[in-house]
């Protein structure tokens, strides 16, 4: 509950601490010599990254959903017998996922027995 009070209030309170960030740094700088305006445009510089980064999803630029996995039978499958799978069992239907893969990924989108799917993990 704390943790999704706090992420829908992340916008709001990066904006302000990014304000209460330039406040004092336009007068700084106005007044500032060259090398001083260095010291200013650093924190500067940080505060506006963190309040980008704070309204970006960027675990959508690591992890891309597989839209169309392809499988193989089990006799084919190369993977080793202690491996770890996610297995879908609809109807006559059955699919299993590696965790080795699936941790990359993270979703796989699949169609078992004319169901669509979303394999998360």
């Amino acid at each position: 509950m704390w943790a999704m009070a706090i992420r829908q209030r992340a916008p709001l309170v990066s904006l302000l601490c990014a304000v209460a960030c330039f406040a004092p740094a336009v007068p700084l700088w106005q007044r500032s010599g060259k090398w001083m305006r260095a010291v200013v445009a650093l924190p500067v510089l940080v505060v506006t990254f963190s309040a980008v980064m704070s309204r970006l999803n960027y675990f959508e630029w690591m992890f891309h959903p597989v839209d169309s996995a392809q499988f193989v039978d089990e006799a084919s499958s190369k993977l080793d017998a202690k491996e770890t799978i996610l297995a879908v069992r609809y109807g006559s239907d059955a699919r299993a996922y590696p965790i080795s893969q699936m941790a990359y990924h993270h979703i796989l989108n699949d169609v078992v027995n004319g169901v669509p799917i979303a394999v998360t993990y």
